[in-house]
């Protein structure tokens, strides 16, 4: 499809990156394939769906193939990227645009961790975990964190392992100014594009093919498109924090 080869823009401040999966009718039997998603916010201020990829499941070697494709396609920097904790995935995006920042989304972190949490513990504990994505700074996360973990942590063992060693993709968004952090600490923006096409694709049971989930997502993508026509809520702040942190970057040649 042309529009998935089209060249894209050099710079892209921020970058959301997730996988749907859908079931598709293949040499007689029913298999799940996901389809990656990639949507893009430009200098500005316009959301883009940049790219729909197939792959059997989702991967981190699958991810970089697809990372390669968009600096084929003209991409030459991405501030920060937006993303779930799949293994290895982060570490792909830092060793093909070495300059991005990484930040995990915080959505995913408290639906993994409540995952582990007893019925009767939820509440409560989701309660202590969100203190630590809500806190002023991240000194102030971590200390939030360590209360939760002395309080938890005996219990759920897992579950401060995950925050523990993902401690600096989750906390990324701290070191910015307070309306790039709103943008940028959870995947709600691909997830919202999500929900659209769900809209579009729920009443199909198996697609007969590949192609026919490229022809669906593609007029979702078109619908979404005209939906967002115009900039990004509040792009007048997050652009004026972008150019603050990221004024080298921000303001290349062709922005001025």
């Amino acid at each position: 499809m042309e529009w998935q080869q089209r060249p894209l823009e050099s710079v892209y401040p921020v970058m959301w990156l997730d996988a749907m999966h859908f079931k598709v009718r293949e040499h007689g039997k029913v298999v799940t394939k996901a389809v990656y998603n990639i949507l893009g916010v430009n200098r500005d201020g316009e959301k883009q769906v940049l790219g729909i990829y197939f792959g059997d499941n989702e991967s981190s070697s699958f991810w970089r193939s697809v990372l390669h494709e968009l600096k084929q396609r003209g991409v030459q920097d991405i501030f920060v990227a937006c993303i779930d904790n799949l293994s290895g995935f982060g570490d792909a995006i830092e060793d093909i645009f070495p300059q991005t920042d990484v930040q995990l989304c915080l959505v995913h972190q408290m639906r993994n961790s409540i995952k582990y949490a007893s019925h009767v513990d939820v509440k409560p504990l989701v309660k202590d975990l969100k203190k630590i994505y809500t806190a002023l700074n991240e000194q102030a996360a971590a200390q939030y964190l360590v209360q939760a973990e002395e309080k938890w942590g005996k219990k759920y063992k897992v579950i401060f392992r995950s925050w523990n060693n993902n401690w600096v993709r989750l906390t990324n968004f701290y070191k910015y100014p307070p309306a790039l952090r709103r943008v940028i600490y959870t995947n709600n923006p691909i997830e919202s594009y999500n929900r659209m096409v769900r809209k579009t694709t729920k009443t199909k049971g198996a697609f007969t093919s590949e192609n026919a989930i490229v022809k669906q997502l593609y007029l979702a993508t078109v619908n979404a498109q005209t939906r967002w026509n115009g900039t990004m809520f509040a792009w007048t702040s997050v652009r004026r924090d972008l150019v603050d942190y990221f004024e080298n970057r921000f303001l290349t040649d062709d922005t001025l």
